[in-house]
Parts: structure tokens; sequence; C-alpha cells
């Protein structure tokens, strides 16, 4: 059975599942993030949608570099988390499956080619206190306690 984080799902909504794919990208103390301006204004650890006929590995890759710039390597899944979620940029609820991975950030070639998307470089305490849902934290949390 996959956890669920955040809100509980609203009854008689129908929500459209819509995997993703997620990084924690630990550096010299720092995690590497995402800030995801309007319609959301919110601290997130990079990755999205998993598209049709995409592996979660493709996506994790694809979805960092639009969100950050940064290529990774070595990606290790940590888990699985699902969340219930109204997604304003595609007018649509859905429910969220989250896998999430811990991988390198190599190399910034870029700035973000997703729109309302800045790179952030934030330190432990402030990511786990900032990141605007709570599955992302407590994957996070329980990443740093086995440092």
């Amino acid at each position: 059975m996959i956890r669920r984080y955040g809100d509980t799902p609203k009854s008689g909504q129908l929500y459209g599942l819509r995997p993703g794919a997620y990084a924690i990208l630990p550096r010299n103390g720092a995690f590497l993030m995402t800030w995801q301006g309007s319609p959301h204004d919110e601290l997130q650890l990079p990755g999205g949608g998993i598209d049709s006929g995409e592996s979660p590995l493709r996506a994790l890759h694809r979805e960092v570099f639009e969100e950050t710039g940064w290529i990774i390597a070595r990606p290790r899944r940590l888990g699985a988390f699902r969340r219930f979620t109204y997604m304003p940029e595609y007018k649509r609820y859905a429910e969220k499956l989250c896998h999430i991975y811990m991988a390198h950030p190599v190399l910034r070639l870029d700035q973000p080619s997703e729109i309302n998307h800045t790179a952030v470089w934030v330190d432990q305490k402030t990511a786990l206190k900032s990141l605007a849902n709570i599955g992302d934290a407590v994957f996070l949390a329980k990443y740093i306690s086995q440092l």
C-alpha cells in the first residue's frame, strides 16, 4: 500500500491518475530545488509528470533538467507516495503518484526552461520547513536522517 499525504480527496470529485518522478538532489550540504512561481508560489522537489510511454527514469532526467537546467546522475528510487490535488495549470483534479528518487546533480547546462521555475540551492533546515507538500518533506527528512 502506498501512503497518502496531504489533503483528503473531495467526496464525489473525480481524480485522474498522474504519475510523476521527483528528485532529492544533495550537494555540499545543500539541496537543489525548484521555486515554482504563479499559480503555485512554492518550493518543490524538482520533477513532474511521467508522459505516456515514458519511463519514470527518463521523466526524472527530463523534468529535473527542464526545472533546474542541471543534468543528474546515479538516480536511486527511495519510494513513492500519493496525494490528491487540483492542478490549476491543467484545470484538472489529479491523484498524483509521486515516485521519489535521490540523484546527484552533476552539471548545470542552462537556465530552467520550464515557465515560472527557478533553480535554488537550499540548506537542510530551510528545505524541511519550506517544502510545499508534506510528502516531499517526509522523504527529505528520512533521507537526511540516514546521512
